[in-house]
């Protein structure tokens, strides 16, 4: 029996609640403790870093526990319930640290909390992503529900990108710290909503096992194939250069670009890069896919995002102040970013048959697994990049102002414009030089791989 539009929606739902919390807590927690609350930058970096590190162990074991969970209403949308629930309890907490607390009883509080967000984000992405084979038939169903679902996740990371500062600021009335604590609250209850409109929506129909390999098995199957760890160093690569973007854009548009109504400029600035971005995986990708091969179009993407970061740097040493000129790079940083997203999992889907023919062993969830780890790695990474940016240039208040009177090349929002976009470029230019002598997996390869399969089977 074919998926319902109400099934598709509501799943669809559920994708968009994800990743509205998933983008607040990556985008705004460095933010929130750092710039509201006063903790430590490189004590936060150390935190966001070492709970990535600990969710390489984290996502295994819980896969473990969902595979072996049996009940009346299933083994994932249990976990998916309780582990929403949680986790929007734990987000908004937060996004609540008591004004009681500060040195080290804030540092322990937002590293206990934080930790505790990503175990309960954990158990219930991965029954969320887990659960399609349950509930379809397979082949193109199975597909373009996946399709839909990871685009209605990106929207999901677009609202938030687009709404938060204009949010945070009317809902605290200019009290940030306010504001966070009621926009984590509103957001907490919007999951809780969405999820339950999935879990009650959705019934498997099949039952399904969860294959979730072990840190050793992810290593293991990415040295036995090199075209595997060759994508997932690109990925790596690129992804630290989005999240170093991400977390610092914020400091960018409040201490450099500055004024009174910065945030307006910002949440602009986003409403306009989330929009493209969304574009660009729906509509810009498969245009661009009617005239050129999947790696054309990605050496296309990363040219557009290094000439997008250095156009930047330009206007930044020219010291520009019209967010509408800002538009300009941003339009080809976002656009690049969008069609990487896309790209970097068809490469990686195409490792999988090369995998199989070259070791006889099909690695799919082995390899998929890895590729949320090392996604997560690189916001850690990318995170303890921009805490020590934030330490070494000591940004404030008067960071503008001493801008205006101080040469730029020695001012602290020098080393803020060198860190959101010359490490960018270094980090693109890296990901193109390996993809480039190491990615062999061209179209016609693909055709001819596939077909020695088919002649083994």
């Amino acid at each position: 029996m074919k998926l319902s539009l109400k099934e598709k929606v509501s799943y669809g739902l559920g994708a968009v609640g994800k990743d509205m919390v998933y983008m607040l807590s990556a985008s705004y927690i460095l933010y929130y403790y750092q710039d509201i609350l006063g903790v430590s930058a490189i004590a936060m970096g150390m935190i966001l870093m070492a709970a990535r590190v600990f969710d390489a162990f984290n996502d295994p074991i819980m896969g473990v526990v969902v595979a072996k969970t049996r009940t009346r209403w299933g083994k994932f949308r249990p976990w998916l319930l309780i582990g929403t629930i949680t986790n929007a309890i734990i987000l908004y907490f937060m996004f609540a640290a008591p004004p009681a607390l500060d040195g080290s009883g804030l540092v322990a509080y937002a590293a206990v909390t934080y930790i505790l967000w990503g175990v309960t984000y954990t158990m219930m992405d991965i029954p969320f992503w887990s659960m399609i084979p349950a509930f379809t038939e397979g082949g193109k169903e199975r597909e373009g529900l996946s399709t839909l679902a990871r685009s209605c996740a990106g929207v999901g990371s677009a609202l938030i990108t687009i709404i938060t500062m204009a949010c945070v600021y009317a809902l605290g009335q200019g009290n940030e710290r306010t504001g966070f604590q009621w926009f984590a609250l509103i957001v907490a209850v919007l999951f809780i909503l969405f999820t339950i409109i999935t879990c009650v929506t959705i019934k498997e129909k099949s039952t399904v096992d969860v294959d979730s390999p072990s840190v050793k098995q992810m290593f293991k199957a990415l040295v036995q194939n090199d075209q595997a760890m060759t994508v997932v160093i690109t990925i790596v690569l690129i992804n630290c250069a989005l999240y170093i973007t991400s977390n610092l854009v914020i400091y960018f548009f409040k201490y450099d670009f500055g004024g009174a109504t910065w945030y307006n400029d910002y949440t602009l600035f986003n409403t306009f890069g989330g929009g493209i971005q969304i574009l660009s995986m729906m509509v810009f990708f498969p245009l661009m896919r009617k005239f050129m091969s999947t790696i054309r179009v990605f050496y296309t993407s990363v040219v557009m995002a290094i000439l997008g970061y250095a156009v930047l740097f330009v206007m930044m040493i020219t010291n520009i102040s019209n967010i509408w000129i800002l538009f300009i790079p941003g339009f080809f940083v976002f656009t690049a970013f969008g069609m990487l997203t896309v790209l970097t999992t068809v490469f990686l889907a195409n490792t999988v048959d090369y995998g199989q023919l070259k070791n006889n062993r099909r690695d799919e969830s082995v390899i998929f697994s890895m590729q949320t780890f090392v996604v997560k790695l690189a916001s850690g990474v990318a995170a303890l990049i921009a805490s020590i940016c934030l330490t070494v240039c000591n940004l404030s208040d008067d960071t503008s102002e001493v801008a205006a009177v101080v040469d730029t090349a020695t001012s602290s929002v020098f080393g803020l414009r060198m860190t959101m976009t010359v490490l960018p470029i270094v980090g693109l230019l890296i990901a193109i030089i390996v993809f480039y002598k190491k990615y062999i997996l061209t179209e016609s390869k693909i055709e001819e791989i596939s077909q020695e399969l088919k002649k083994q089977n």
